[in-house]
């Protein structure tokens, strides 16, 4: 048995630490004297307190340092935590790259404020924008959603829509000159832009983004706007606490087959915020079979995983997607849903479910 200090220089944890540990339920000690107090830890608890010390020395978080130390004898499943913190703090460096960026240019002498130019496939340009174009908001008392975030990368442009219940994000390539940047491109703008890509030529698209506007060179017409004034929400952010961070279920599906049921099987009308929402029941069965259940159905626990889902935004998606073979990722018949496409990584939507 070693007493605490001793063990704190085996583990490379402090003794506060330790306590906290202790107190946490993590690293619980393996003896605690009943008249002193005294905490005193077994040599095989060195190993698991090692653990603990790395994973707190990069900032994992401590639901999740609990699940590596109760999944000790499960590598495949630690590995996963390990990899979904990687990520996380991958995508807080490229955050913080971001930010810093446009901290720069706002340290720039007045009136030399940067632009930034990229040029980017008009067949992408138009892809991406049907991917998100249906999540924009129309709320007037939201102005900050209705728009679509026009995210701008070292090599790519990802553009961003929501309106609070849905969420659609579409990446694609692009070759960029200047800083990162961001605009909320107004809805007029992105429709005007959508139909000349459909009637202009084939080919490139160029754009400019200035600190208050965006212009697009598509053959040999120019759009220009003003980017909305109003912050959009942090949509990586959303993203990590949503769908990223967590071991999801994978389930790939027909959309012509689930499209045809969802309008075979009637839905059950719920009232939410005053709004009525037409309610589409999602079934998942042990196999990772997915299919809209009747009314009947949807009342009886038979072992399936239920979803509530609003029948009107999961079409949208679906046909926002286009690919005929599409990917439903979830781990709960609470949390957010996303409808992921295999031949385009970056591209997708995530739909906020409907409690049960």
């Amino acid at each position: 048995m070693h007493s605490i200090g001793e063990f704190a220089r085996a583990s490379g944890l402090s003794v506060s630490a330790l306590r906290f540990y202790d107190r946490s339920g993590i690293l619980t000690p393996a003896l605690v004297d009943p008249a002193t107090g005294y905490r005193w830890y077994a040599d095989e608890q060195v190993l698991p307190a090692r653990l603990v010390a790395g994973l707190r020395r990069v900032g994992m978080p401590l639901a999740d340092i609990a699940a590596a130390l109760r999944r000790r004898d499960e590598p495949a499943a630690v590995h996963r935590l390990l990899d979904a913190h990687l990520r996380r703090l991958e995508d807080g460096l490229t955050d913080a790259r971001r930010e810093l960026a446009r901290v720069r240019a706002l340290l720039e002498p007045v009136g030399a404020a940067s632009t930034t130019r990229l040029v980017l496939s008009g067949a992408e340009l138009a892809a991406a924008v049907d991917a998100v174009r249906f999540a924009a908001g129309v709320d007037p008392d939201l102005p900050m959603l209705a728009g679509v975030l026009v995210d701008v990368d070292s090599d790519e442009v990802r553009l961003v829509a929501t309106d609070r219940h849905r969420l659609a994000v579409a990446r694609t390539p692009a070759r960029v000159a200047g800083a990162a940047v961001r605009a909320l491109l107004p809805l007029g703008a992105v429709d005007e832009l959508r139909a000349l890509l459909a009637t202009g030529p084939d080919g490139t698209v160029s754009v400019e983004i200035a600190p208050s506007t965006v212009a697009a060179v598509v053959g040999d017409r120019t759009i220009r706007a003003t980017a909305l004034p109003y912050d959009f929400p942090d949509y990586r952010r959303l993203l990590r606490r949503t769908v990223d961070d967590r071991e999801v279920r994978r389930i790939p599906f027909d959309v012509p087959a689930l499209r045809a049921a969802l309008h075979a099987v009637p839905v059950v009308v719920r009232e939410h915020d005053g709004v009525a929402h037409p309610l589409t029941v999602l079934g998942v069965d042990a196999h990772d079979g997915l299919r809209p259940l009747t009314p009947a159905e949807a009342s009886v626990a038979d072992g399936e995983l239920r979803i509530g889902v609003n029948k009107g935004y999961l079409l949208d998606a679906l046909d926002a997607a286009g690919d005929a073979q599409l990917v439903l990722e979830l781990d709960g018949p609470v949390t957010p849903l996303a409808i992921r496409r295999p031949t385009r990584p970056g591209t997708f939507s995530v739909l906020m479910p409907i409690h049960l």
